[in-house]
């Protein structure tokens, strides 16, 4: 056994006997991490990755979209997103994140019924390997929970292997209030077995059974399926809910101990196997929580950046920065090795959890009302078992930014590629939502056909109309996305929009906010400023402190700035990316 390859067996040990301490099991843990490195066949070959490594630049930019966002009819939808991709893409997009594209039976794929294949209604394993020769893959460890249509569920209700012992039962008499959950549904699902009736966790619906990873099989499992989804391409993997991953009665079952050791197993494996291999974790939960799964940058390589959604959207629809740069000036730098994915729509809604202690509650249920009268609804939580609190916004992004609190207005466009162009320049890696990228609206036709919040921001394009639109010039989705695409393209060529390059908030008050970005070899600056109001607005060149002996340029505009003495008017929802020539 070489060097490499012991130091990783005793790693893999280390995280074991933390996860496991309280827990019996019928392993050694130097057998169960033979078992695992067996899986993962690390006991032939492994990588050495080097810590602190930055496995992404400026040029990443990753689409979020279902496999099945467009359709032609006759044809697998995976081959359409295909066509799209390079069609369309290819120049200014590096990944997809492809959402859940596995058999499932509920929540738009994230009941999963069987981990390894893909759902025949959008093609198989050959249709994800084509979009792998020209894009890095994202895609989801839907690692909480299963479908309790899954044959892992039949077996438990039957008594068989595997399954019998992969679920989690709990005595309704048990106390259960203080449990933390995103859903207002009842925790425990009462389920007929062939030993009775068990009552079994289930953290977001009764079709969603949460999974038991006190259980060393279901451990193994999920390395198998990691294991599976490295051979097929998959590069960027996304640790979906994981924040419930570890139940312990008697505490609030989030971001315990042994979910944050998990994560840091499976890092382990996976960057040991691929070491370009990347983990993201979703986890939908206050800033200063979602911030610890970055570790002591030994767990998650990005976090999604949370509270970027609803802070920015209630700063363009208030026209006041404040809440957004208050939380920009107390997020720390992620270190090199890891990154903030940030985002700002998603197949999801706005989530408010992030928000909690960034925005007060008048601001909170400002943002909530202009959003329903902007079409919007509102899904709920459970908090301490009775009480109903808004947990997200279900909305697309461009009817969100239609209009202020004043009300709609002509500037939804402007505004809505005013959110991006902010997105696109912070520090982090970005990911532009599909129906974003093509500008979709609500879609209210298949929220009343599902009666599911989420399926407002969840339209499926008809392919050929799509293409119909975006070779109309003067079609609003072929807009949006011509501009988003030139924002894109402008960010991947700038060394100071690298996602760990440095980032200084900037004080213009609170109707225009800037941010200084400098390269990692300080070569480069940008000044990233944006009007967020509905008024033309004064900026005075020699407020951004510039260096005098440097020419500078508004790279969006191409204006270029003779004297440090100049003042621009900036147009309502323009962004300036103003550098050093």
């Amino acid at each position: 056994m070489s060097d490499v390859e012991n130091h990783l067996r005793q790693k893999v040990i280390r995280h074991l006997e933390f996860i496991y301490s309280q827990v019996e099991i019928d392993l050694s843990y130097e057998a169960l991490a033979d078992a695992l490195l067996k899986i993962m066949r690390l006991d032939q070959s492994c990588c050495d990755p080097v810590a602190h490594t930055n496995h992404w630049s400026q040029k990443d930019t990753i689409l979020i979209t279902y496999g099945d966002s467009l359709k032609r009819e006759g044809e697998r939808p995976l081959n359409t997103l295909n066509e799209f991709l390079l069609k369309y893409c290819q120049d200014f997009l590096s990944s997809v994140h492809i959402l859940p594209f596995f058999p499932y039976s509920s929540d738009d794929g994230f009941a999963v019924i069987d981990f390894s294949t893909v759902n025949e209604s959008l093609g198989d394993w050959t249709d994800i390997e084509k979009i792998v020769e020209h894009f890095k893959i994202m895609a989801d460890l839907v690692i909480n929970h299963c479908s309790s249509r899954s044959l892992w569920f039949e077996n438990f209700k039957l008594g068989r292997d595997p399954g019998k012992d992969y679920f989690i039962e709990v005595d309704p008499k048990e106390d259960i209030e203080g449990i933390v959950r995103p859903r207002t549904s009842p925790l425990l699902r009462e389920t007929q077995t062939n030993e009775g009736i068990k009552h079994v966790w289930c953290t977001f619906s009764h079709d969603q059974v949460d999974l038991n990873f006190e259980n060393i099989q279901v451990l193994k499992e999920f390395v198998s399926i990691v294991r599976l989804y490295l051979d097929y391409g998959v590069r960027i993997f996304r640790l979906d809910a994981v924040a419930f991953l570890w139940k312990k009665l008697g505490t609030s079952c989030i971001n315990l101990e042994e979910t944050h050791e998990v994560i840091r197993l499976f890092r382990t494996l996976i960057e040991h196997s691929c070491e370009h291999a990347v983990i993201i974790t979703e986890t939908n939960i206050p800033n200063r929580e979602n911030l610890t799964y970055f570790g002591n940058a030994n767990e998650a390589h990005c976090i999604y950046n949370f509270s970027l959604p609803p802070l920015l959207v209630n700063t363009l629809i208030t026209g006041n920065c404040k809440y957004l740069k208050q939380w920009m000036m107390s997020m720390p730098p992620a270190q090199n090795g890891t990154a903030y994915f940030n985002f700002i729509a998603s197949h999801d809604g706005i989530g408010l959890r992030p928000a909690e202690g960034l925005l007060k509650d008048e601001e909170l249920n400002t943002l909530i009302n202009t959003m329903q009268t902007f079409g919007g609804r509102v899904s709920w939580r459970s908090v301490n078992g009775s009480v109903h609190k808004a947990y997200e916004i279900n909305i697309a992004l461009i009817d969100a930014l239609q209009g202020t609190t004043k009300g709609p207005d002509k500037w939804g466009i402007d505004r809505f590629v005013c959110a991006h162009a902010i997105m696109l320049s912070l520090e982090g890696i970005p990911g532009i939502y599909i129906h974003s990228l093509l500008g979709t609206g609500n879609d209210y036709e298949k929220l009343k056909h599902t009666n599911h919040n989420r399926s407002i921001n969840r339209h499926q394009w008809d392919y050929d109309a799509l293409v119909d639109h975006l070779s109309n010039e003067w079609s609003q989705h072929a807009q949006i996305f011509q501009r988003l695409k030139a924002l894109i393209q402008l960010r991947g060529k700038q060394p100071a929009f690298h996602p760990n390059a440095t980032q200084f908030t900037l004080h213009f008050g609170e109707q225009l906010f800037g941010f200084w970005r400098q390269s990692i070899d300080r070569r480069q600056s940008i000044f990233c400023i944006s009007n967020i109001s509905d008024e033309v607005m004064t900026l005075s060149l020699s407020d951004i402190n510039l260096i005098g002996t440097d020419e500078w340029k508004d790279l969006i505009s191409n204006q270029v700035f003779h004297s440090i003495e100049e003042q621009i008017q900036v147009q309502p929802y323009q962004t300036l990316w103003i550098t050093n020539l």
